[in-house]
């Protein structure tokens, strides 16, 4: 594998190249001058202060050619927002602070190297659309977390270009592509469109409902912008005070959102209230089976079965099967013939 390291800070570069050069073919630049040639390399290393707006404006000048390489992995120093954010704005597959261990920077840089994608290889309609969803996705949780307003616009034409991919190419193959390349919270928003796409494509919904709930499915996590990132992160069991703070993030989303005069009512309601259930056991509302809409019962499906087999780096990831099972053991808190009729999405599709 060739790999280029690149930064701000020369002995930073070459520690960073002493964890790879056994292993992998290695160059080295700092970011000011950096040439960045897509066909030469496999995988890019960035180690670098996102807070400096020169490292930003440096790698935004490079931006075409770095979002056509692979894997892309920035290091940080601190696992801020901000910096984790501007990371993934800027292309980032993998988000990585200081000072990172040589097995965990190789495991992201190797692990599920994918034997028919080439550096330089035109890009699928899926991993195009993977990609654009991920910038959206990270220019939303940028503007919720410095109080700007979200670019709604942006961010359903995200959603449209997973659509077309998820109708193109099935979901199968969607699931697949998005967690080779993507992580985290910007793993889940996209393994929640592309679910809800195909389960709305399953039963027939008009292009109108679709859009909705595409759009809905994009925007129903932007709450966790206002998460601590050591609890969104936290690998086992969250303490009760980590799963109280964790449970405002639908309403931190409406309310991030509810101003915005380019989103609708439906899709403010899919956000606030993709967490509740019709026996009134959910949150923030309690609302009762009355209350919750069409569109909010598909996505919290869809939701549920994305966070269940998600690519996890400190759990194996659960078989659709397995999580299909648990849908089906929410007697009373889903609609049961829409977890019969998910059953072709979670097992065949």
């Amino acid at each position: 594998m060739r790999v280029l390291v690149a930064g701000d800070d020369v002995s930073q570069l070459s520690t960073v190249r002493a964890m790879l050069v056994q292993q992998c073919t290695v160059t080295s630049e700092l970011l000011a001058s950096m040439e960045l040639r897509e066909n030469e390399v496999d995988a890019v290393v960035v180690a670098a202060d996102l807070r400096l707006v020169e490292n930003v404006s440096a790698l935004k000048r490079v931006a075409g050619q770095l979002g056509r390489i692979r894997k892309r992995v920035f290091l940080i120093d601190r696992k801020n927002r901000l910096s984790v954010v501007r990371a993934h704005a800027l292309g980032a597959t993998h988000v990585l602070s200081n000072p990172v261990s040589k097995p965990l920077l190789l495991a992201k840089l190797i692990d599920q190297v994918r034997p028919d994608f080439a550096s330089g290889e035109v890009l699928s309609d899926a991993l195009t659309a993977a990609k654009a969803g991920a910038a959206s996705i990270a220019s939303m949780f940028l503007a919720v977390s410095t109080g700007t307003e979200v670019d709604v616009r942006d961010a359903k034409s995200a959603a449209g270009k997973i659509a077309e991919a998820v109708a193109e190419d099935g979901l199968s193959d969607w699931l697949t592509k998005v967690r080779q390349h993507h992580e985290g919270t910007y793993q889940h928003c996209l393994l929640v469109t592309g679910i809800a796409v195909d389960f709305g494509l399953s039963l027939g919904l008009r292009t109108l409902d679709l859009e909705r709930l595409h759009s809905a499915a994009m925007f129903h996590d932007i709450g966790k912008a206002r998460i601590p990132l050591a609890i969104l992160d936290k690998p086992g069991r969250l303490e009760a005070e980590e799963r109280a703070l964790i449970e405002t993030h639908p309403a931190a989303g409406w309310d991030a959102l509810k101003e915005n005069p380019d989103i609708s009512q439906e899709i403010l309601d899919a956000v606030r209230h993709h967490h509740e259930y019709l026996d009134g056991s959910g949150y923030p509302d309690a609302l009762g089976a009355e209350s919750i809409s069409d569109v909010v019962r598909i996505l919290t499906i869809s939701d549920i079965f994305a966070a269940l087999i998600e690519q996890r780096n400190y759990k194996p990831t659960m078989p659709r099967a397995q999580a299909y099972e648990i849908l089906q053991g929410m007697r009373g808190k889903l609609e049961a013939p829409l977890v019969v009729a998910f059953r072709e999405v979670a097992l065949n599709r």
